[in-house]
């Protein structure tokens, strides 16, 4: 794996914990030799991420929309900046430049670049892993949603198996070069096939 999209917040959360661990997530990434792609901020998880990978002589794409880059929140020092024009187009070339995903903690925003990643999985229009470093047990809460829409039939268990989560970066970034897609989605079955 070349290269990671990382989803998370421009916050620095309620506890140290969060920075202290995308730091090292960061460390991990630079590394593996593993390019961070990510957001582009200079503030909150983002910065932290992006700054710990810079630090380690590692590599750092930030994707900004320009209306966020004119509120001079943009990180100064990355590898490169790419400035698009909406959040449809940088969600777009993260996926593009990234070999894999993972949300650290963040916000609805963090959220919906998740889900919508995951979701093109489970259509099939891309084979990468997804992940969820799942610092302070942040997402134990989605953990147990995604289990319950398991239960409730929602979601298939060969797609629930999609979500690769872990406390550790390490374990985390394991999982991700060890990941094997399902089969793409259908809602043929057997019948009508």
């Amino acid at each position: 794996m070349k290269s990671i999209a990382v989803f998370c917040g421009s916050s620095d959360g309620a506890s140290n914990v969060y920075i202290e661990s995308a730091k090292k997530f960061g460390e991990e990434l630079a590394k593996h030799g593993i390019t961070l792609v990510y957001g582009g901020a200079s503030v909150g998880v983002m910065g932290a991420v992006a700054d710990a990978v810079l630090d380690a002589g590692g590599e750092v794409i930030g994707i900004m929309p320009n209306f966020l880059e004119q509120r001079e929140i943009s990180h100064r020092s990355l590898s490169k900046l790419i400035v698009v024009n909406s959040m449809h187009e940088r969600k777009a070339k993260m996926a593009e430049l990234a070999d894999g995903f993972v949300a650290l903690p963040g916000g609805p925003g963090t959220l919906e670049e998740f889900f919508e990643i995951f979701t093109w999985a489970q259509l099939g229009l891309h084979q990468k892993p997804c992940g969820l470093l799942n610092i302070n047990r942040y997402f134990d809460p989605l953990v147990e949603l995604f289990n319950h829409m398991t239960k409730e039939q929602f979601l298939h268990e060969k797609y629930r198996s999609m979500t690769l989560v872990d406390v550790e970066p390490n374990r985390l970034l394991e999982k991700l070069n060890f990941y094997e897609p399902p089969s793409i989605k259908t809602y043929l079955n057997e019948k009508q096939t």
